[in-house]
């Protein structure tokens, strides 16, 4: 039987260097930018993969933080229409704020920024969670998770978002038992909400 600890430590043993990009070129660049690359890299058994093709979507990286009063112990999640779930009943998701990382701001500054346009809260403390590769067969995307300390007891916004970027959000207030209950029965599919959720 494999030792989990020592399979775990040994998978450090491959690194960039264990990567050859064969050829790198520019597939599309707009408002997101998709590579492509032909490489190889070695295998777990040492020897090298053939050349293998890869699309990689490149569309930088984010900060996702969960609101959370620990006086009321309360928590804020936020619902908006998302394209990616266009095919499922419905595409109006359950969310943790969220933000994509501006050249020249800490992921904390995102955090605090993010968490006023799409909550109307403002954050005193940052706790982190994790880091996480959101998509990482074909994305080069991390996100990082925080919880944010706010005060919620003179709450009184159901809806936020700036009219500028189009965002039509709203902001449910709700205890942590209402946030598991949703959780436990499936209705919180968006996977930065899950993980915070869980954590």
């Amino acid at each position: 039987m494999l030792d989990v600890q020592n399979s775990l430590d040994a998978a450090g043993v491959l690194n960039k260097g264990d990567v050859e990009i064969i050829t790198h070129k520019v597939a599309y660049s707009g408002f997101f930018r998709i590579d492509h690359y032909n490489l190889r890299h070695r295998r777990f058994d040492g020897e090298w993969s053939q050349a293998r093709h890869f699309e990689l979507f490149e569309r930088g990286h984010g900060v996702a933080v969960l609101p959370y009063d620990p006086h009321t112990e309360q928590l804020v999640l936020i619902e908006q229409f998302r394209v990616g779930a266009i095919d499922s009943d419905t595409p109006w998701l359950i969310e943790t704020v969220a933000g994509a990382v501006e050249e020249g701001e800490s992921h904390e500054d995102v955090a605090r920024r993010e968490s006023m346009e799409e909550a109307h809260c403002r954050v005193t403390d940052l706790v982190p969670i994790c880091q996480v590769y959101v998509s990482p067969g074909g994305s080069s995307e991390t996100t990082r998770l925080f919880c944010g300390k706010v005060d919620l007891a003179a709450f009184d916004k159901v809806f936020a978002g700036l009219d500028d970027e189009g965002e039509d959000i709203r902001v449910h207030v709700v205890s942590f038992d209402q946030a598991m209950q949703a959780l436990n029965e499936g209705r919180v599919h968006s996977a930065q909400a899950v993980i915070c959720l869980q954590w």
